[in-house]
């Protein structure tokens, strides 16, 4: 039995056209010019006026965050209910996360908590869109202003999404994406920071190149890290970027396709297919398992392994991690609705590639192992 991957990307269009030309002409490094075409062709999709590409979404956060100038003692607003990456980017340069709950319905941050957490060491808010709703920005963007904190958005799963009309990834001091493969727009590995900030723009470049000075290189009067982008990844991005409608019409489309599939299977609570600020876009088609349902989401992954149908377990929470329990964080924090989410979701295959019959094989083992589930089998 072939397992349906949890991700497939869709790599037919120039891809192989402009990989060639790289290869062709010989720029595969950073210098090579499909980077900054790169650059500034998605800043502009999202109306942002600069671009930095990095070798990851993780690379993104912690460039934005070095940039802004956020160090020791400071503190960053963020969900405990997201990829390490966020919390990752804030205590490597020894500022601390603060953490807020989730909404359990649209899965992204409680803003009305954010408030209750500022303090005289806040020097951020960590806005992060998650699984393909927007977080409800204008509540963030308030507080930024009230109390005059940096607005960091993470749009890393939101390429083509909208909050209001307006383009994730527009908000805020400044945005970051990933292009990891299973995202709308993929260059293998690979992130942006966008900014509207010339300056901001300026200090993002030092620090994505290990801080050379500009006027003498090997000099170096701060710590960085290499967070290049090649030439080669920008080549595949372009392509994705030309497709980029397009595949957000696909992902619409199936996500409508699997919540009419599964919507009477009991159990299971659908991902929400519309705010009144934003229409899902399905980065992923994530299921959530109701309270009635005995099994997590773990025994989930197993038993549809079993049926061949590759899943992916939610995000684990910030305040649950080891390594910063280990640290002395998060002492006695406790977040249920993202506790929930972390132990009861999980996503099936959602990848642009996956074919209406590949769909439909999942949407039948889901229902044979919910039907097996809640009439006791297992």
């Amino acid at each position: 039995m072939e397992l349906i991957s949890v991700n497939e990307p869709l790599l037919n269009g120039n891809e192989k056209k402009y990989l060639c030309e790289c290869i062709d002409t010989g720029w595969i490094s950073s210098e090579g010019p499909f980077v900054k075409e790169f650059e500034q062709k998605m800043s502009a999709s999202v109306g942002r006026k600069c671009g930095i590409a990095v070798s990851n979404g993780t690379a993104a956060l912690e460039v934005a965050v070095q940039a802004l100038g956020i160090g020791e003692g400071d503190e960053v607003i963020m969900p405990t209910f997201t990829i390490i990456s966020c919390a990752m980017a804030v205590t490597k340069v020894g500022a601390v996360p603060v953490l807020v709950d989730s909404d359990l319905y649209t899965w992204n941050m409680n803003v009305n908590e954010i408030e209750a957490k500022i303090t005289s060491r806040t020097k951020a808010i960590m806005m992060v869109h998650l699984y393909g709703l927007p977080v409800e920005a204008d509540e963030i963007l308030s507080l930024a202003k009230k109390y005059n904190l940096k607005v960091i958005e993470d749009a890393a799963e939101m390429h083509g999404q909208t909050y209001k009309g307006k383009p994730c990834g527009s908000f805020g001091d400044i945005s970051t994406f990933s292009f990891y493969p299973n995202k709308h727009i993929t260059t293998g590995e690979g992130g942006m920071v966008v900014t509207d900030d010339e300056e901001l723009a300026e200090r993002c470049r030092l620090v994505r190149n290990l801080c050379f000075r500009k006027d003498v290189r090997y000099v170096h009067d701060e710590i960085s890290d290499n967070y290049r982008f090649t030439n080669l990844q920008a080549a595949v991005g372009l392509a994705q970027l030309e497709r980029l409608e397009e595949f957000v019409k696909r992902k619409r489309e199936m996500g409508r396709y699997y919540t009419e599939r599964l919507k009477n299977i009991e159990g299971l609570m659908l991902p929400i297919t519309n705010t009144d600020y934003a229409e899902n876009i399905y980065w992923v088609y994530g299921l959530v398992l109701k309270d009635d349902i005995t099994v997590d989401n773990r025994k989930m992954q197993k038993l549809l392994a079993a049926e061949g149908i590759g899943t992916r377990t939610f995000f684990w929470c910030m305040h649950e991690q080891p390594v910063y329990r280990k640290a002395g964080l998060f002492q006695n924090e406790s977040y249920g609705n993202a506790e929930y989410l972390a132990r009861k979701g999980f996503y099936v295959p959602s990848g642009l590639a996956l074919t209406m019959e590949q769909m439909e094989n999942v949407v039948l083992a889901v229902g044979r192992v919910m039907e097996k589930v809640k009439s006791g089998q297992i």
